[in-house]
């Protein structure tokens, strides 16, 4: 009996010992698995976020030019979570293609610098699952002029300077990207044109959904509100976008809008960067994730947007496309 008692004594030892020793190994296997299960959250923002340097450009659109220029990305501070920045684009603004105005009636000529800049500040949710953000800038836009496109003939053509102040804000996850815009003129708002045709800014505000077909394809739906001191554009449009990220650091997009001033216009575009992540594996964790590639992003809405409408002190109206003619 007392033998009997020393075994099972020793038996539960050895189980005790067993079960005390058996964690070790699966904690350090699990702690492998983590490591691959974290994904997103492996990464150090330090090692993706990085500034990126490269040239952008565009197809004229409803109120915006033929363009194409520089650009850069400027992380200011990195955080854990989140990162403060700086964004500048210089663009060379092109003439209208044919003698169609992106205007409405005046077509643009010449070529022209544009400026654009962006503070802003982005970061991340605790489980990086959704990526907030917050920038404001300014943007400028002088603008040379042509002739109209509807058959008048003009004179006087003028060189003008619009200029306007922007807020942004935006959310994206793996899924869905929102974006929320107020772009308010400054300074001069409306200016002379030519003989005929006056021009002006406009303020538009906007709302963008997107959703990533893929990580790297995303469409995108929005509804805009625009109104100038010249009153005839004012109203409300529609804008919808096809981007799809070709290669790391190029994207190429497709857009399509409609209001009652611009009717519909089509335009394309096409950003290019270099730089961002020094290394293979964390660029292809950061592209792999939105909410990380959102973080070093190009903000959106940059351009100063301009309508024109007829300004004439004496005109014989005699109907068609062209509508009057000038008599003194």
């Amino acid at each position: 009996m007392q033998r009997s008692v020393r075994l099972s004594l020793s038996m539960s030892g050895v189980a005790a010992l067993a079960l005390a020793n058996a964690p070790l190994l699966p904690a350090a296997a699990q702690d492998d698995v983590n490591a691959d299960d974290l994904g997103v959250m492996s990464i150090s923002l330090k090692d993706v976020v990085k500034p990126t340097l490269g040239f952008q450009g565009a197809l004229q659109g409803a109120g915006t030019p033929n363009q194409a220029g520089i650009g850069g990305f400027l992380p200011l501070s990195v955080g854990d979570n989140s990162v403060f920045f700086a964004d500048v684009l210089l663009n060379a603004n092109f003439a209208d293609y044919g003698n169609d105005s992106s205007l409405i009636n005046t077509t643009v000529a010449g070529t022209t610098i544009s400026t654009s800049s962006r503070l802003g500040y982005r970061w991340l949710n605790s489980d990086r699952s959704w990526m907030y953000g917050l920038n404001a800038g300014y943007d400028s836009r002088p603008m040379a002029t042509g002739d109209a496109d509807t058959g008048v003939s003009v004179t006087d053509k003028s060189s003008v300077f619009f200029q306007q102040v922007a807020v942004n804000a935006e959310a994206v996850s793996d899924s869905w990207n929102f974006n929320a815009y107020a772009l308010v003129p400054v300074g001069e708002k409306e200016a002379q044109l030519n003989s005929v045709y006056q021009g002006g800014s406009l303020n538009t505000y906007g709302l963008d959904v997107g959703y990533f077909i893929t990580p790297v394809v995303n469409a995108s739906v929005g509804y805009y509100y625009q109104n100038g001191d010249l009153g005839t554009a004012d109203g409300s449009g529609v804008l919808g976008r096809l981007a799809y990220e070709m290669t790391s650091g190029v994207t190429a997009g497709v857009n399509i809008s409609y209001d009652e001033a611009f009717d519909t216009r089509v335009s394309a575009d096409i950003k290019v960067r270099f730089g961002g992540p020094s290394t293979t594996a964390s660029k292809k964790k950061k592209w792999e994730n939105p909410t990380i590639n959102a973080l070093t992003a190009t903000p959106k809405n940059r351009d100063v947007r301009v309508h024109d409408t007829q300004y004439c002190g004496s005109c014989t109206f005699y109907g068609g496309n062209a509508g009057f003619t000038v008599t003194s």
